[in-house]
């Protein structure tokens, strides 16, 4: 693609970029550098109005339109067209008489979090500080304390959305598009703010119990009996790998192979020690770091990678796990898999499987858990890909569904994105895609596809 010299640009306070542009390179990069935006045009918004501008410019000449804040979540890369980056709109505002947040489009999870906690409050962020609140609220939000309090998207109050037509919106519950923004990702426009619900949330116990390879089954099966029968204030997950023998890992833990259990519980800690007593029986621990924290230091709990990096990944969410499922699955992500994953399962249930405050598109509310597999792309995406779904076949007996939060990469596998929703959810969702997006402008992403 070669800078046009003589193509008009949208008006805007913020910078727009074509290739060739110093900073344009800059613009385009996110944290998932398995894919990159390659847009003919990238306009940095300042400011709301640039991004109703840039949509109302790619609107008259019939262009499509990326949306990236962090870039964690990108599967569809732009080729041409379109890139709004809405990384500076980091506006924060906390009122806690009501418990809300207002964030804009580029406010990282982090920063949200020492924003609410000056207020006592917490929001019902995921494992990473580096994740965009807007990105992964419209995902749906499965979050650290998601037993307890259910889904991030089921705690939004208001919506700031640009659509196809150029035209800002405020949604709120009851407006045709809210219930169908939450849940799909960018499908129906750019949001430029929400309006949040927060938690009175200031401190957790959790932290992480790791067992080495010799333990792993046991831990595995430990965990899923163990999680069969908890109070809905205790959120863990299992996760299995092999670690690599790279500088980014410390040394004690490279080359191996490790279960993880990670946990947060807003309980007391004399009860949160109590819970996790069947764990630690599991035997000697490589790592056991539970503790109360401050939940501005929650991110610790999963320890996300902080770099930048490629990945590719897919789930399933369960009715339930049987020892079959975790017996086959394990077989198929094992030290001796033909592919090399970071693996394991979630736990759901609690407050998941209530219907929310309002409406929304995060639909398989039934699930009790969710299983992942993530893993680096490689010279044949078409072999990677092929191993994800050997993997995900190993529990299909027990799937019901997909989740669009722990789906990486693949995102022009459109049975993924169809299998996140009911068959009237779906409907629905196609029936409004087709009159707010016709043209379907908006489909760097999860695509819902027009009628």
């Amino acid at each position: 693609m070669t800078k046009n010299a003589n193509i008009e640009l949208p008006a805007t306070t913020g910078a727009v970029r074509q290739p060739g542009d110093s900073g344009y390179d800059a613009e385009i990069a996110g944290f998932q550098t398995a894919y990159t935006h390659r847009p003919a045009i990238v306009v940095t918004a300042a400011h709301a109005e640039d991004v109703r501008a840039a949509v109302e410019y790619a609107a008259r000449h019939g262009l499509p339109v990326a949306v990236q804040a962090t870039g964690h979540g990108l599967s569809v890369p732009a080729d041409g067209g379109v890139l709004i980056n809405t990384r500076q709109l980091t506006d924060i505002r906390i009122d806690a008489a009501t418990r809300t947040a207002r964030v804009a489009a580029g406010v990282r999870a982090g920063q949200l979090i020492e924003a609410a906690a000056a207020h006592g409050l917490a929001p019902l962020n995921g494992s990473s500080n580096s994740v965009g609140v807007v990105g992964y609220t419209l995902g749906g939000g499965i979050g650290l304390l998601a037993r307890e309090f259910g889904y991030a998207a089921d705690h939004v109050r208001a919506i700031e959305l640009v659509t196809a037509d150029g035209r800002l919106r405020r949604l709120e519950s009851g407006d045709e598009l809210f219930g169908a923004v939450l849940g799909t990702v960018g499908n129906f426009g750019v949001v430029t703010a929400l309006e949040l619900e927060l938690v009175p949330v200031t401190t957790v116990y959790g932290g992480q119990l790791q067992f080495d390879a010799a333990l792993v089954p046991q831990a595995l099966e430990a965990w899923r009996l163990w999680t069969t029968d908890l109070p809905e204030q205790l959120t863990s997950a299992i996760t299995m790998m092999a670690a690599p023998d790279i500088p980014q890992v410390p040394p004690q833990l490279r080359g191996r192979y490790l279960a993880t259990v990670a946990l947060a519980y807003t309980g007391s800690a004399a009860e949160g020690e109590r819970l996790v007593a069947p764990l630690r029986a599991i035997g000697e621990r490589f790592t056991d770091n539970l503790r109360v924290m401050s939940y501005t230091d929650s991110h610790a709990i999963h320890s996300d990678p902080p770099h930048p990096h490629p990945y590719t990944g897919t789930n399933a969410l369960l009715s339930e796990l049987p020892a079959d499922a975790t017996d086959a699955f394990l077989e198929a992500t094992g030290p001796g898999s033909a592919l090399s994953v970071v693996a394991g399962f979630r736990h759901m249930g609690g407050a998941l499987r209530r219907p929310g405050p309002v409406a929304s598109a995060v639909d398989h509310r039934a699930a009790e858990y969710v299983a992942r597999a993530i893993a680096l792309p490689g010279s044949d995406d078409r072999a990677v890909a092929a191993g994800l779904e050997r993997i995900r076949k190993t529990v299909e007996p027990w799937t019901i569904g997909r989740n669009l939060n722990f789906l990486y990469g693949g995102g022009e596998q459109a049975e993924q994105t169809r299998a996140a929703y009911s068959d009237a959810t779906y409907a629905r969702l196609t029936a409004l895609k087709s009159e707010y997006d016709a043209q379907n402008m908006f489909r760097f992403n999860r695509n819902i596809a027009p009628r």
